[in-house]
């Protein structure tokens, strides 16, 4: 057996047997592109190469020598606002069913598939959902009037994300 190219983990014959220098020719590969993991296939074999990246916080940079500056005092501070809150999305929100880009619009130009008050059938298209260059048609699943969009035309959505509320 081959030190260099393949060594046995434990000297049983049912242990994985590994390719040292696929792992270093994978790590290098990893230095040179900046990548922290990298995994390779080859038949029932797999190999994955991680590493972990610690941010520092570089050291600050001397202050030049300079004449103390006189400072007026501070202001007291504004008064802070309340934020504001946020709405909960409506209980009947059709929600995204994927990750993609929402287009609000058929085609570049066209009225939209639907607008605040409009009268919706179930299985209506309301949204088109763009994921891997594929156009999904996203219907409504009841009938109702259009309360509110919660997106804009051509913003990327998430997962399970509220679009549009039809009551």
């Amino acid at each position: 057996m081959n030190k260099e190219s393949s060594a046995d983990a434990s000297g049983d014959k049912g242990a994985m047997r590994i390719d040292v220098t696929l792992v270093r020719q994978l790590a290098e590969l990893l230095d040179e592109t900046q990548l922290t993991e990298i995994e390779v296939e080859d038949g029932d074999r797999k190999v994955r190469v991680a590493r972990s990246v610690t941010v520092t916080a570089a050291a600050p940079l001397p202050a030049p020598m300079m004449a103390p500056v006189a400072h007026a005092a501070p202001a007291a501070p504004a008064p802070v606002a309340a934020p504001e809150p946020v709405p909960a999305p409506a209980a009947n929100a059709v929600k995204s069913p994927m990750v993609g880009t929402a287009y609000l619009l058929p085609e570049p130009g066209a009225a939209p598939f639907v607008a605040v008050g409009d009268t919706v059938a179930a299985g209506a298209t309301i949204v088109i959902i763009e994921a891997m260059k594929v156009m999904n048609p996203i219907t409504a699943p009841t009938g109702g009037t259009v309360k509110a969009i919660l997106i804009d035309n051509g913003q990327p959505v998430e997962f399970d994300q509220p679009l549009v509320v039809i009551a």
